[in-house]
């Protein structure tokens, strides 16, 4: 169905039509790129795809603007090699914000291409490449208003196990073994 690979110039005309289509239809959220930390910000695919590239090491993720070294996936149709979404892999979580809120990992799926289990198959496979990193439990964190995410985490063995409040809005915290 889908598969992922670390974000490459390959797919940047498929990564801009991506952006576009997010700016256009979820132009009222203001996670409408979570996982694609600041694709929005950037004048071109390939400069973002550089950023990734630097945010990849612990010795070059600063320049990036991040202390956490993070991989970023593209999740590309199998069928016609469309990019369908977005998902980040942080290599951990020993920082105030992604240790409370911000957990292991963010994907956001291609608004034309929502409803199809993008997003649980991207997961799925984003907790493959965290257990080959040697991270045995994944924090994931949703909005509680954020129903399909919520189901997305629960469907890939996501064990509740509170809710916070951050910034007026109750996220919940969820915990995946990547052992399973």
């Amino acid at each position: 169905m889908i598969y992922l690979v670390e974000a490459t110039t390959q797919f940047s005309d498929e990564l801009e039509e991506f952006k576009q289509e997010i700016i256009l239809y979820d132009a009222d959220n203001e996670d409408q790129f979570a996982g694609c930390m600041g694709l929005r910000n950037t004048s071109t695919s390939e400069e973002w795809i550089n950023i990734c590239n630097l945010r990849k090491s612990v010795e070059t993720c600063e320049q990036a603007g991040t202390k956490v070294p993070s991989t970023t996936y593209f999740a590309i149709r199998e069928q016609d090699k469309k990019l369908v979404g977005v998902i980040d892999l942080r290599h951990h979580i020993n920082h105030p914000i992604l240790g409370t809120w911000g957990g292991h990992s963010g994907y956001s799926v291609r608004p034309s291409e929502r409803g199809n289990g993008y997003a649980k198959e991207m997961l799925r496979l984003n907790i493959q490449n965290a257990k080959e990193k040697g991270i045995q439990k994944m924090l994931m964190t949703c909005d509680e208003r954020n129903i399909a995410s919520e189901r997305t985490i629960i469907s890939n063995g996501g064990v509740f196990e509170k809710n916070i409040e951050v910034d007026g809005c109750v996220m919940k915290r969820y915990w995946i073994e990547t052992n399973r």
